[in-house]
């Protein structure tokens, strides 16, 4: 058996799974993303998988997402040179090997005990972003380290201390954190009906507080450290998450604080889009937080290309929620975006296998798109349009 062509990532994957039958191996973990969650759900603790799986309300947003993948078809062509494909993407001055950023996820401790930390390790061992959480397990520093020359990007939840805010950005920008995703949707916590049946929230227990307990400004306002009085700091830490008074002519405070590109996740309506290119922001993330804050929302995907049509490439169009595998990529750059966001998948593999279970699922989805890409008749991430796609039922 000959060894396919250097440049098809697609094919090297593929040869390298079907090698390995060869000798009655078959891949350690599920590759199919309904398997995978089957599988973490065994793995992993009733509470946590419910908080990672779960959505708002009745997840009809959760559906929604999914249905709004299916709609879209994507018509492929035929007899175009695609021997040799580029997936690259550059996104603020960053060449990228891939259209792929691993979402911020949160609390990543109920899920493996190396939490972030693994994930940093498996995106710079494939050179993809990693966005990091504010309510991470490690602290952004441990995290950065981890993540070596790699991109990074800070996923900010803007709460009440502005003071605290600002030390969070000043650090974020310390540890080489190269942009900021400010998450809109997210003022107030969801009625998420999961965790609320198993009375759980993680914060309340000190998970996903990392950043805050080992943040100078945060640890000052206390009236002891967080190791000597943890409920303190969990008060105070709930007291201060959220600001539900904030509005777009907020966003000169985070100007006035830091000189990274701010992005801002959760924009699912043109007008809030135009309304942020106002505002100054220098890219938006599609999302509707993977189904977990407005039960009965729209599907993310629908969103995209009137968001994409509004902004006109003035800034990059990022999309997030429901991407499971290479054709959802396809079609959300189809739709307008630049690039996506991957979220529970690598989650699942972090719960499967640590840092090896995140690089897998990462891996497999870039060679899924690479061979999607190449069966579409697209040779580079730039010839993915919209004449591509097709509604169900409009052929």
């Amino acid at each position: 058996m000959s060894k396919p062509p250097s440049e098809s990532l697609g094919m090297q994957r593929q040869f390298q799974i079907y090698l390995a039958g060869l000798q009655r191996q078959t891949p350690e973990r599920p590759l199919a993303f309904e398997a995978m969650e089957r599988a973490a759900e065994a793995q992993m603790k009733p509470e946590a998988f419910a908080y990672v799986a779960g959505g708002a309300g009745s997840e009809d947003t959760m559906t929604a997402n999914r249905e709004a993948f299916r709609r879209w078809r994507i018509v492929p062509r035929m007899m175009r040179d695609v021997a040799r494909r580029e997936l690259s993407v550059e996104l603020f001055g960053q060449r990228l090997p891939a259209p792929i950023l691993f979402a911020p996820i949160g609390v990543l401790g109920i899920v493996h005990e190396d939490a972030e930390e693994a994930v940093a390790r498996a995106a710079r061992s494939l050179g993809l972003p990693q966005i990091l959480s504010t309510v991470s397990s490690k602290p952004m520093e441990s995290v950065a380290e981890a993540l070596g020359e790699t991109p990074r990007w800070f996923q900010l939840y803007w709460g009440r201390d502005r003071d605290f805010t600002a030390s969070l950005l000043r650090r974020a920008e310390a540890a080489g954190f190269s942009a900021l995703v400010v998450t809109l949707d997210t003022k107030l916590l969801a009625w998420r009906e999961r965790d609320l049946q198993g009375a759980y929230l993680p914060f309340l227990f000190g998970d996903g507080l990392a950043n805050y307990f080992s943040d100078p400004v945060f640890r000052a306002a206390l009236p002891a450290p967080p190791e000597e009085d943890p409920f303190a700091a969990i008060r105070r830490f709930s007291e201060t998450f959220s600001d539900p008074s904030l509005t777009w002519l907020d966003l000169a405070f985070l100007r006035e604080h830091t000189r990274l590109p701010i992005l801002v996740k959760g924009i699912l309506h043109p007008d809030d889009a135009r309304q942020a290119l106002d505002h100054g922001v220098d890219g938006i993330i599609v999302s509707n937080h993977g189904g977990r804050q407005v039960d009965g929302a729209l599907g993310a995907l629908e969103a995209l290309a009137p968001v994409a049509e509004a902004v006109r490439d003035r800034v990059p169009v990022l999309f997030d929620s429901g991407i499971r595998r290479g054709a959802d990529v396809f079609k959300a750059l189809a739709l307008g975006a630049k690039a996506v966001l991957l979220g529970r998948p690598y989650v699942y593999g972090l719960a499967l296998g640590g840092e090896a279970g995140v690089r897998d699922v990462a891996l497999n989805l870039m060679a899924d798109f690479d061979l999607t890409l190449a069966l579409s008749g697209c040779a580079s991430t730039d010839d993915v349009c919209r004449d591509l796609l097709v509604r169900d039922g409009d052929l």
